[in-house]
């Protein structure tokens, strides 16, 4: 079913014109592929100089992985009651990529003059999540000044895919880098991408018309958003569904490359091709989504990409005998699970700006990334404890039958209908 929100006065209006014709979105959509590759050089290289180059401990490898996720659970949802309060948006999405930029470049500054330690490697870390963060919670509400409601979808996988090209294309280029000019040297370039993001949004010349929401006190805003989420039946069920999907995620990746590497006797290299195929699912997937959108609604689309989560863990719990052949079925699934992941987040953001009133959507969006992100942390310690107690192949079992659980939560919800009409 065609996925419809226009009234009868709007379907007469003219169609909007074609995303990729609007220099708005292509500048955001170029911020974004920017940001997204420079992460992907920082996230082989800032470990690689923490732990080559820094002598850095196991623990403080941890904290240093840690760093970026933390501020998720520190400001998450304060940044959402921030971004509700926001008339203008754009500006604070700059100002989060110059941090950002700043940050980055005193890495290989600090190298250079001989004060880098792996403290500042970790606080660093800690500034470019926080502007993650805080980027993301005000990004979300900006996006509907600029996209046309019927474009939102669309527009969401356009993101998805410049994700998907930076994950397939950005390790390649890390590991180049990192041989031409070393690791530290390397996280220049996602300073650059920072700075590059920074200049192209602050071309986007669309007017922002978000309403601010009224200050009535953070906790009090904060308690708002978390309260739309729990009551209204969508939204609950997305975040329950996204929070379970990253749970178990959480868990499987926690033990993919050990059991790859030690059950599967896989070598390094076809671990890495593995991960590439997920991104190359995921771009396919950003390829396809809108299409299967318009024709079935984002309703009947998510709850399809959720039935393609427990096959990518049961195929690798099943694998075994010679490399080829793990290395067959787990790049296959790997595929699906990508374009599965993508269709879901696509969906997911589609119809929570859907369902959430205006101005809300920066506090229920902070809602959803508080708990769907804050819990991949709570899984990936799970699962490594579950490793050492049961094994590595049974907890990749849990994990299967785990995610299947995502199910529950939509039948129980208004998500299970093809419609793609709002309950609001």
């Amino acid at each position: 079913m065609k996925h419809s929100l226009q009234t009868s006065s709007d379907a007469a209006a003219p169609q909007p014109v074609p995303l990729r014709r609007q220099r708005d979105y292509r500048l955001l959509l170029s911020a974004r592929a920017v940001t997204e590759t420079g992460a992907e050089v920082s996230r082989l290289a800032v470990p690689l100089t923490a732990a080559v180059l820094l002598g850095a401990s196991p623990t403080q490898m941890g904290l240093l992985t840690a760093a970026t996720s933390l501020p998720y659970l520190l400001i998450g949802l304060q940044a959402g009651a921030l971004a509700d309060r926001l008339r203008r948006h754009r500006p604070v999405m700059v100002a989060c990529d110059l941090v950002a930029a700043v940050a980055m470049a005193t890495i290989p500054v600090a190298w250079i003059t001989g004060t880098l330690t792996v403290p500042w490697l970790i606080a660093m870390a800690f500034v470019v999540g926080t502007c993650s963060v805080i980027f993301r919670a005000v990004n979300f509400p900006h996006l509907a000044t600029v996209v046309h409601e019927s474009q939102r979808t669309e527009a969401l996988a356009g993101f998805q895919s410049a994700f998907a090209v930076a994950s397939v294309s950005g390790p390649g280029l890390a590991g180049l880098l990192v041989q031409l000019i070393t690791a530290p040297f390397a996280i220049l370039v996602d300073a650059l991408s920072f700075l590059l993001s920074a200049l192209l949004i602050r071309k986007v010349t669309a007017p922002e018309t978000h309403t601010p929401a009224p200050p009535r006190g953070m906790w009090t805003e904060i308690r708002e958003g978390l309260g739309t989420v729990v009551r209204h039946p969508v939204l609950r069920a997305l975040c329950g569904s996204g929070t379970t999907i990253n749970f178990f995620g959480g868990v499987y990746m926690a033990l993919f490359v050990i059991y790859a590497l030690n059950v599967l006797d896989l070598p390094g290299g076809l671990v890495g091709a593995i991960t590439a195929c997920f991104g190359i699912g995921g771009l396919l997937g950003a390829a396809v989504v809108p299409r299967l959108t318009r024709r079935f609604g984002e309703n009947r689309v998510l709850v399809c990409a959720t039935l393609l989560f427990p096959v990518d863990y049961a195929v690798a719990a099943l694998a075994g005998g010679p490399a080829w052949r793990s290395l067959l079925l787990m790049s296959t699934t790997a595929v699906t699970s990508g374009m599965a992941i993508v269709a879901f987040s696509v969906c997911m953001g589609a119809i929570t700006l859907r369902e959430t009133p205006t101005e809300l959507r920066g506090r229920v969006n902070a809602t959803m990334s508080f708990t769907t992100q804050g819990v991949l942390t709570l899984g990936s310690l799970a699962g490594g404890l579950l490793g050492e107690l049961l094994g590595l192949r049974p907890v990749l079992w849990i994990s299967a039958a785990g995610v299947l659980t995502t199910l529950v939560w939509i039948g129980l919800s208004p998500l299970r209908h093809s419609s793609s009409t709002s309950t609001r």
